[in-house]
């Protein structure tokens, strides 16, 4: 799963280098814009419903938090 959220991460958001930062939301790389591209591509890959309480910055600042979100979704 982490291969694939890192090859979405580099076809639909290519400027952001999802290694540069542990805080990607915190530190500003995924904006509301880059944040919405990524929800899309991961509901779309991997057949999960975020709901608002999923919009949260801890759930999307780094990739392991995502793996995690997308995991819990999943169930």
């Amino acid at each position: 799963m982490r291969e694939k959220i890192e090859k979405i991460f580099a076809e639909a958001l290519p400027q952001i280098d999802i290694t540069a930062s542990d805080a990607l939301v915190d530190d500003g790389y995924l904006d509301s814009i880059s944040l919405i591209t990524l929800i899309s591509e991961l509901s779309m890959e991997f057949g999960v419903e975020f709901v608002m309480e999923d919009y949260l910055p801890e759930n999307f600042n780094s990739i392991d938090a995502i793996v995690e979100t997308v995991k819990r979704l999943q169930e």
